[in-house]
């Protein structure tokens, strides 16, 4: 029998020790998991305004319409100009709509942008289904360059028989433009043609 009360305490410091790493272990895989499934619980449930992702549009069009607003901004110091080119449209629920935004690069050097969104009032989010829209990749836009970019969306049927949704009349559409890092093509394409210098900071990248 091992009467030390030193190697008591050492054994109940080294236990104490693996504990707390397992919980920390433990703890950052909880965190790691959480971001995939909250992005997968925010689109199946439209939590937060986030849409819907469609491959094709609705089987059924109600005679019941709903007015969708849009809404555009860019992130601080981002040198485009990006606004709706309607403010707003009148659809019957279940109809493929398309509308454009309209973007525009202010700088003398290509600019990449990914652009975040969602749906108010957060309630909707479920029921806007986009097919197709610029956001789904990020856009790179050259000095002086100005583009419309297209988002097809419908929304769902579902909507008039839900407890919340079966009440909103307007739905808007926002989109916020970052700045991204070129891709390795444009990065090289701009060093060619003398946009961009190879020690000179690219706008669009991020520390």
């Amino acid at each position: 029998m091992n009467l030390n009360p030193f190697n008591r305490i050492e054994d109940g410091t080294r236990r104490t020790a693996a504990q707390a790493v397992t919980v920390v272990v433990l703890m950052g895989g909880l965190a790691w998991a959480s971001v995939p499934f909250y992005d997968w619980f925010c689109r199946v449930t439209g939590f937060g305004g986030v849409t819907g992702v469609a491959e094709a549009g609705s089987d059924e069009i109600l005679d019941q319409t709903v007015t969708v607003r849009f809404d555009a901004s860019v992130e601080r110091d981002m040198p485009w100009r990006f606004k709706p080119a309607q403010r707003e449209m009148e659809v019957r629920i279940g109809e493929t709509a398309l509308a454009f935004y309209e973007a525009t690069n202010t700088s003398d050097v290509p600019v990449a942008g990914s652009a975040s969104y969602n749906v108010a009032p957060y309630d909707a989010g479920g029921f806007f289904e986009k097919i197709d829209c610029f956001c789904f990749e990020m856009q790179v836009l050259q000095p002086g360059q100005t583009v419309q970019m297209p988002v097809s969306f419908f929304v769902d049927p579902d909507i008039v028989d839900d407890r919340e949704g079966q009440y909103v009349h307007t739905i808007t559409l926002g989109y916020t433009f970052h700045e991204a890092p070129l891709p390795d093509e444009e990065q090289q394409a701009a060093l060619d043609a003398g946009l961009i210098t190879a020690t000179a900071p690219v706008v669009g990248t991020q520390n």
